[in-house]
């Protein structure tokens, strides 16, 4: 597959699930990001807006098998993995496939799980495995997490740890549509007899593979990679920053530039590329201070503030 074709894909996907959930266009495109970059979403937003129909639209629109695991306090890890099962006809345990054993995994309301439970998708998010009782089983590929998380009515939750949040390529959020986009969404529901509107297959799981091969062949140019890495240690220095973006953040700034290049059809990196993904990508990894946790900054408003600073060269 070419750049050109993976290019047309793409976009065919995100028309596709652009018919049934109302959102910014760039919204939908950070969630592919975790498609063809091979990493994973977070969402975070209130309730209604439609993150369990964005999950269910992307995996359809690819032609992926799907899976819902709606994490609780009392979820256990073997409730996601799996566990053995005794078989009284052959008399041995036998494995039984928790609910990880999809292509596209929604992981809906992860900090409502505790520490233990979110740390089971540790290993399947970054070695596409899980292990269980000693025995390793592959996961299906391709393999995409997508989780939400709701900010609001935080009683009983339990806080992502850094080491969770860090595994996501991408951070996002849907955000509530504009007055036109409302009034559309009211027009397509009268439009239709089901509650839930749905998509059609654009893809399969050959050719999401493929295409999410295709940004390994995307130049960039070395101009750009110190950019990047300046970035990075940018983030790091800035007085309001007590951790900055780690260097599997600056790797993972690359793959999506990459997977963005390849979503705009070009076989090269821009810069515009890398100022539009360091948002997504690099935002959520910032540690604040407590100072600056108690003046309520936003992450987002520091990671501005460092593209601002930091040269943009000129490729």
């Amino acid at each position: 597959m070419d750049v050109t074709e993976a290019s047309d894909l793409s976009n065919q996907v995100l028309d596709e699930v652009g018919s049934a959930v109302i959102a910014d266009r760039d919204f939908f495109e950070t969630v592919l990001l975790g498609v063809v970059g091979k990493g994973h979403v977070l969402l975070e937003d209130v309730p209604g807006t439609g993150k369990t129909l964005t999950a269910q639209s992307v995996a359809t629109a690819l032609g992926l098998s799907f899976s819902r695991v709606q994490f609780t306090p009392d979820l256990l890890p073997a409730d996601i993995t799996g566990t053995h099962v005794f078989n009284e006809q052959t008399r041995e345990f036998e494995f039984t496939e928790g609910p990880i054993f999809a292509n596209v995994v929604l992981a809906d309301e992860i900090n409502r799980a505790p520490p233990k439970t979110q740390s089971a998708l540790l290993e399947a998010m970054e070695e596409g495995q899980v292990t269980v009782d000693g025995d390793t089983y592959e996961l299906p590929r391709p393999f995409f997490v997508l989780a939400t998380q709701n900010p609001v009515d935080m009683e009983g939750t339990f806080e992502l740890p850094e080491a969770q949040v860090d595994r996501f390529l991408a951070k996002s959020s849907i955000g509530y549509p504009d007055s036109d986009g409302e009034v559309e969404l009211l027009r397509r529901r009268a439009g239709r007899t089901e509650q839930s509107p749905s998509v059609e297959a654009v893809l399969d799981d050959e050719k999401v593979t493929n295409l999410r091969a295709v940004p390994e062949t995307i130049t960039v140019d070395d101009d750009l990679l110190s950019y990047m890495a300046d970035v990075a240690r940018a983030t790091r220095e800035d007085y309001r920053v007590e951790v900055g973006v780690s260097p599997r953040g600056t790797q993972r700034l690359f793959e999506a530039a990459r997977a963005m290049a390849t979503i705009e059809g070009r076989e090269f990196v821009a810069p515009d590329d890398v100022k539009r993904v360091a948002q997504p990508v690099l935002a959520h990894r910032l540690v604040l201070t407590p100072d600056a946790r108690v003046e309520q900054v936003d992450k987002r408003d520091v990671l501005a503030d460092v593209l601002g600073q930091v040269p943009v060269p000129t490729v």
